[in-house]
């Protein structure tokens, strides 16, 4: 009986801590995904100011 308690109290954290890094993975992306659109603007701020040759 105990071993069940013990698998039981295991998968219970186990899915616990799946959720947890499925959410960071998902606000890991966000943050990729920001990060992305910021160096377009940079990027594009920049091609706009080339120096005149």
């Amino acid at each position: 009986m105990r071993d069940r308690v013990d698998l039981a109290a295991t998968f219970e954290s186990l899915t616990a801590e799946a959720a947890a890094l499925l959410t960071r993975v998902t606000e890991l992306r966000q943050e990729l995904a920001d990060l992305g659109e910021r160096m377009n603007v940079i990027s594009t701020a920049l091609n706009r100011h080339e120096p005149c040759r």
